[in-house]
């Protein structure tokens, strides 16, 4: 079940322009890593000293209208499915007004051993914000 799990503005800068005048399709990406690492660095337990780290696997972007210049635009993050190492998160990017969707798609992600490079249990802190809440 997908549910959001984060959200976060973001301001379009006039480096991520193209030559034809929008944001190239590379800055998506970079776009979406930023929100990601917002997103992660909120939870107070992980750290860049963990014996573990999560490593993307596959990205899936679905460009639906182009970003011009100047724009403010928001980053929306769903927990899409959860595995025991891996997790795929949705994303959105939309306009400030949520009126126009930018792109769609989705990443995965997997845990891995800083020492060996194999996948390991999500951090308690990730399955915890990408399981959708009961009580709520």
């Amino acid at each position: 079940m997908t549910h959001k799990i984060f959200e976060t503005p973001l301001h379009v800068r006039w480096k991520d322009l193209d030559a034809f005048n929008h944001v190239n399709n590379s800055k998506y990406l970079s776009y979406l890593e930023e929100a990601r690492l917002i997103w992660m660095t909120s939870f107070t337990t992980l750290s860049l000293d963990d014996p573990s780290h999560p490593v993307m696997v596959a990205a899936q972007l679905n460009y639906k209208t182009p970003i011009e210049w100047p724009s403010n635009v928001i980053i929306e993050l769903y927990a899409d499915r959860i595995g025991s190492t891996s997790v795929t998160i949705g994303h959105r990017i939309v306009s400030e007004d949520r009126s126009v969707l930018y792109c769609d798609g989705s990443i995965v992600a997997v845990w891995v051993s800083k020492s060996d490079g194999k996948p390991v249990p999500l951090p308690a802190d990730v399955l915890a914000a990408c399981t959708p809440r009961t009580d709520a």
